[in-house]
């Protein structure tokens, strides 16, 4: 994929983040007898502990900005708990879903008319802007004054709480599981209200893959080589490997194991043609971001990898929003089993 290089440095760095896209919640004691009464009545006011502050939310929040940061898991999950109408602007998007309809609707939301900057997101004046109450962010980077973004300092002055998502703090996606996407679907359900509908999309999702991992059990976990097609984020022929992160959990719940898993302590590796020629890949995941046809990214891979059993067996499976933060990964993890371990099913 050609793009000019501060493009695709800016995309590199928001896609390190992207498996990405925090923290405990925990509803404060409220000591005061009308609060409790109030929040008894209507649910609030609700306080979560988010990278170490406190954000309380009074009502539901009903101007929500969704920033890029690469992911498109905060706006799948608000959509994922009918809460398109709360949203007055949007930066996600990916233009693919394993979620019938969901791109769909991710396209149809308001984008608040922003010019972005060049890291495709929304700068702290046009952001301020937008009168928003609740602002989500997928890490602290877009919180970060030196991005040029509104800081949530600045975001409570004007009566906006802010949110980031699970291991978002730290900046290190390298340690997501899916239990943070089930955090992330509990915290929105609490700021908004919703918290049964989230808890029953959560109780889903976990049967949905306990079915699987029990169809799989006991099987040998194939080595499974996970990347984004198309994509260069390093020096090497191949920067776009996965090698830590959310995808080794689903991986793990498929009946699979990660090909690339020790080649870096990092979500991704950069790795040379020889390092990827001369490892065994049993199976191949495809990861596309706006690649029409990852398809025919994984046939040139396993015609330039000939003697990979992935290559002789044809073994491959395309995916893109369901393989990483968000309220689908049941979803991978089916798609990937069934590539993995036909038989079981």
């Amino acid at each position: 994929m050609s793009m000019n290089r501060p493009v695709a440095a800016a995309l590199a760095a928001a896609l390190c983040l992207l498996t990405a896209a925090c923290g405990s919640s925990s509803d404060d004691k409220a000591s005061a007898e009308s609060t409790e009464a109030a929040a008894a009545k209507t649910g609030y006011p609700v306080t979560l502990d988010n990278c170490g502050q406190k954000e309380t939310f009074e009502k539901a929040p009903s101007r929500t900005v969704v920033m890029n940061g690469a992911s498109v898991a905060e706006v799948s999950t608000l959509l994922a708990l009918g809460l398109e109408d709360k949203i007055v602007a949007n930066q996600q998007g990916y233009g693919m879903s394993e979620v019938p309809g969901r791109a769909a609707a991710i396209k149809k939301l308001p984008t608040g008319n922003v010019k972005v900057n060049e890291a495709y997101d929304i700068p702290r004046e046009a952001m301020l802007g937008l009168r928003p109450d609740l602002v989500l962010s997928v890490t602290t980077y877009g919180f970060d004054q030196k991005n040029g973004f509104a800081t949530r300092e600045q975001l409570k002055q004007v009566g906006a709480n802010s949110y980031v998502s699970p291991q978002g703090c730290d900046d290190d996606p390298a340690k997501m599981t899916v239990a943070d996407s089930y955090q992330l679907l509990r915290d929105m359900g609490t700021i908004f209200n919703v918290s049964d509908k989230a808890e029953k999309l959560i109780a889903e999702s976990e049967k949905n893959i306990a079915a699987v991992s029990e169809k799989v059990k006991g099987e040998k976990p194939p080595k499974v080589m996970v990347l984004f097609s198309n994509m260069s984020m390093g020096s090497n022929d191949f920067s776009s490997v996965v090698a830590n992160g959310i995808i080794n959990d689903i991986l793990a719940k498929a009946g699979g194991s990660n090909a690339f898993e020790s080649a870096a302590r990092t979500t991704f590796a950069d790795l040379s043609k020889e390092k990827v020629a001369a490892t065994d890949v049993d199976a191949l995941v495809v990861i596309a971001y706006n690649d029409p046809d990852p398809a025919a990214y994984a046939k040139k891979l396993f015609k330039e990898f000939p003697q990979w059993p992935a290559a002789k067996n044809n073994t491959y499976v395309t995916l893109s929003d369901s393989m990483y933060l968000g309220p689908s990964n049941d979803v991978a993890v089916e798609k990937v089993a069934k590539m993995l371990h036909p038989d079981a099913f």
